[in-house]
């Protein structure tokens, strides 16, 4: 059974930093894609970033570009999104996904596997 679980979110000042991880059971990362969407209050969900452990390849979203970054530790099954110079905007809930191919977070994508989301706030 394909599971994710997110853990890392909280509350942080602009100008902050936060670290999400997602952790990864019933399958292996060389195997599959994984990333992160999230989710405003009011808003439609949004793409964030993408990465695949056997090409080494990684996307990130303009909206975060030079901000965020991907990254991906196949010993521990786990993909970590590190978020710095947060902004009030970041706030959301941020959720892992993980399909067979990896998609563009620029681009409208519905991965099949979804976590349950952690909670990003940026306090002004």
């Amino acid at each position: 059974e394909v599971q994710l679980v997110e853990s890392g979110g909280g509350l942080v000042q602009t100008g902050g930093s936060l670290r999400l991880s997602c952790e990864a059971s019933g399958f292996s990362l060389d195997d599959y894609a994984v990333g992160w969407f999230r989710q405003a209050p009011g808003k439609e969900r949004e793409g964030v970033s993408s990465i695949t452990s056997n090409h080494g390849s990684a996307y990130v979203a303009d909206s975060v570009k030079g901000r965020f970054t991907i990254s991906s530790d196949n010993a521990k099954n786990t993909v970590y999104l590190d978020m710095n110079s947060l902004k009030p905007e970041d706030t959301a809930v941020y959720y892992c996904a993980a399909d067979h191919t990896q998609w563009n977070p620029n681009l409208p994508h519905l991965p099949r596997y979804w976590g349950q989301g952690t909670q990003v706030i940026v306090s002004s």
